[in-house]
């Protein structure tokens, strides 16, 4: 399961370790291992002292060598490829549309197992925009909430139609 937070590079160490607490402690406990790349944030003092404390086990791939820790250079190109997708021209909205990709590459199959991350984690995946059939309504339509749900389908479909393209090339 991949989860994508946007942070900035100058964040520090201890900001770091906030973010990750925030976003993926919460759901999912503290890790028995961390595979890492060689960033100063990740060898910091503060860094490392609380990962021991925490008995979790900080793995660094090799200096120079990203194929050490492939699956997340896997992640971060499908994440890029995702992105250049959703945001088009409008560079500035990649932030708002990152939670749709995270969501969109969690409940779509991995080509090697031919299950979601979601499907392993939860045993079902989530429903999506595109799984809701409309419900009878008042009469009364909110034309703001009928442009978002369209909206949110049309980013879901583009989405889906990327990783199935990006598995079937992985395949091949």
């Amino acid at each position: 399961m991949a989860h994508f937070i946007p942070c900035h590079k100058t964040n520090d160490a201890s900001h770091m370790a906030d973010l990750y607490f925030k976003e993926v402690v919460r759901l999912h406990g503290i890790p028995l291992t961390i595979v890492s790349d060689r960033d100063s944030k990740f060898l910091s003092h503060f860094w490392l002292t609380l990962w021991r404390k925490l008995g979790t086990k900080l793995k660094f791939s090799t200096t120079c060598h990203p194929q050490t820790d492939g699956q997340t250079e896997v992640i971060n190109r499908t994440l890029g490829t995702l992105l250049r997708v959703l945001v088009k021209k409008n560079l500035k909205v990649w932030v708002t549309l990152l939670p749709h990709a995270e969501f969109a590459y969690n409940r779509a199959p991995d080509w090697s197992i031919n299950e979601s991350p979601f499907k392993i984690v939860y045993g079902q995946n989530p429903l999506g925009p595109l799984d809701l059939i409309p419900f009878q309504h008042d009469g009364k339509i909110n034309v703001e909430a009928t442009k978002r749900v369209k909206d949110i389908q049309e980013i879901h479909k583009r989405v889906q139609a990327q990783i199935e393209k990006a598995n079937n090339q992985y395949q091949r």
